[in-house]
């Protein structure tokens, strides 16, 4: 997987979701998470990063509730939450990243 910083540097919006597998929440985000990809096919794009593989990044980010959610575009974080949201939902708030 190529380096965090170069994935954020994307002109479509990148949806991030940090999750850890252990995390009920987590789990349940996964089915959004695929209809949400599928939704927005090439308009973005939905990247799932284990935190407890990803420790420095973690940390360096601040993560400290699974799932948080990030949307980076063009190199800067645009939208952060914590906490699960629905498919529409997330679909909606990438829409607005897509101009």
């Amino acid at each position: 997987m190529p380096k965090f910083g170069q994935i954020i540097k994307s002109n479509v919006p990148i949806l991030f979701d940090f999750h850890n597998d252990s995390n009920e929440p987590s789990s349940k985000m996964n089915h959004v998470l695929r209809n949400v990809a599928a939704t927005i096919g090439d308009k973005g794009k939905v990247i799932k990063i284990n935190i407890e593989k990803n420790n420095e990044l973690t940390q360096a980010l601040r993560i400290n509730r699974v799932p948080t959610l990030m949307i980076y575009k063009s190199g800067e974080m645009v939208w952060r939450q914590s906490g699960e949201l629905d498919a529409d939902s997330l679909v909606n708030i990438l829409n607005d990243f897509t101009y």
